[in-house]
């Protein structure tokens, strides 16, 4: 069986503060931006058309997108779907015209026209579908969204208070919000389109993360059992450590088909891929350097009865001696 970094003794915990002010600086830099320059949300959030065409031809995307901008419909997202020929147009509808199935109509009927100048007639070009989506639905999917989040914060936050302590739960949830936090910082600098995909990236990254961190919590609770004496910041490095191998072999597998999607799947997928590979690293980094750090400022400032460790008066004594690291 392959035994990659047994029984290693880093001191992870040791550089947290270096952490946090990069992870700050990240978030900030990040959302900043994403104040500044707002968010680009896909035609699921915001209404308007969406076309599928097929050209007779391989076309230039280029040349396609700067035909259908030149249509008066600038910002649209142009893509490759299935073979080189297919292609989907997702449209607003011009500014000021408002969002109906009526603007559809419109929509499709002057970029089918721009195409056809540019490309040529039906036999060159071919509108195969077009379709109106609503706003109402994007501002529907938002809200579930939100309280998603919101519920599984709650139900984490439970359950890890019910399993382990209430400590576990809201670093667990600090480290969580980090997640969408970074997150959405990445978002921000890449100018990734917010669609359907990048949302169910982001739900798939908080329940990746959740899980590494509820192992290496797993692995506190099985040490602090055992009754050593020895500081809660030095049984916390120790089980990240003892989970390092089972994290590396996870995270590098996880990252390889990651990466197979980011490079080979083609655009449709590739915001997602792009969100998950971003996601396998701040998720990484959350649980060791946001909820474990933050389990021992926790167990610092509120540090547990004696009672609550099984009656190891010892070890408690210990940890309730230690500072924050």
């Amino acid at each position: 069986m392959l035994r990659i970094f047994h029984n290693t003794t880093y001191d992870f915990i040791k550089y947290w503060r270096r952490a946090a002010v990069i992870t700050i600086a990240f978030i900030v830099v990040g959302l900043t931006a994403l104040l500044i320059r707002g968010a680009r949300y896909s035609i699921e959030f915001t209404g308007g058309t969406t076309m599928q065409v097929e050209f007779a031809k391989a076309p230039n995307p280029d040349a396609i997108r700067s035909t259908v901008d030149g249509a008066g419909f600038a910002g649209s997202t142009i893509q490759q779907f299935g073979s080189p020929t297919a292609y989907t147009i997702n449209a607003q509808p011009k500014s000021g015209a408002a969002v109906s199935a009526t603007s559809t109509d419109s929509t499709a009927t002057q970029i089918a026209a721009a195409l056809h100048a540019q490309f040529g007639d039906t036999s060159q070009v071919r509108v195969l579908s077009s379709q109106y989506v609503g706003p109402q639905v994007g501002a529907e999917l938002r809200r579930n969204a939100m309280i998603a989040v919101a519920i599984s914060f709650l139900v984490t936050l439970v359950y890890l208070a019910i399993r382990f302590e209430w400590r576990f739960g809201v670093a667990a949830v600090v480290a969580t919000a980090h997640d969408i936090f970074t997150t959405l910082a990445f978002l921000a600098m890449l100018r990734l389109e917010i669609s359907l995909t990048v949302v169910a990236a982001i739900l798939t990254v908080i329940g990746y993360s959740l899980n590494d961190t509820i192992i290496i919590f797993d692995r506190v609770r099985e040490d602090l059992r055992k009754q050593r004496k020895e500081p809660f910041r030095d049984t916390v490095n120790r089980a990240i450590n003892e989970t390092l191998p089972r994290s590396v072999l996870t995270h590098v597998t996880t990252l390889t088909a990651t990466l197979a999607l980011l490079f080979f799947a083609g655009e449709v997928i590739r915001p997602f891929s792009w969100i998950m590979a971003f996601g396998i690293f701040t998720g990484t980094f959350s649980s060791i350097y946001v909820a474990g750090a933050l389990l021992i400022w926790i167990e610092a400032k509120w540090p547990p009865a004696v009672e609550g460790r099984g009656g190891a008066a010892a070890a408690a004594a210990a940890r309730r001696r230690q500072v924050a690291p």
